[in-house]
């Protein structure tokens, strides 16, 4: 009688740990997703960012160049001017270096996981 009772409650805390792992894994995938949804939308926003500050910087060159034609009493805006393109030069040479480190990211992490493994392939996701 003894040994039935101890079967019984060793079933039921089987059948309770493979619910909690079954959840668990759940949970796992879920956060997975959410991850990766995440790292992408930073780096389409990265890419995004990077094309608006190219914009920004053809602009400033524009600008910079017809400031040169004003007196030189304008000097002041001048300097202005070169010190904003040093700064949105250093805002697109670091969002290149975070596009860069967030689509490397992305792809360390699905690739590396054991279930990102039995995924398909990034390319071959993106035409299905």
């Amino acid at each position: 009688m003894a040994y039935l009772i101890l079967f019984v409650l060793i079933g039921v805390g089987a059948v309770l740990a493979l619910a909690a792992a079954v959840a668990a894994l759940g949970a796992y995938l879920r956060f997975r997703r959410a991850r990766i949804e995440l790292q992408e939308g930073l780096a389409s926003e990265v890419e995004r960012l990077s094309q608006r500050t190219g914009e920004l910087e053809r602009g400033l060159l524009a600008l910079q160049e017809r400031s040169a034609r004003l007196p030189i009493s304008i000097s002041g805006l001048q300097q202005n001017l070169s010190t904003l393109q040093l700064l949105t030069g250093a805002l697109a040479a670091s969002l290149a270096q975070a596009r860069t480190l967030l689509s490397y990211s992305v792809r360390e992490t699905v690739d590396a996981t054991p279930l990102g493994r039995l995924l398909p392939r990034r390319e071959a996701r993106r035409t299905s």
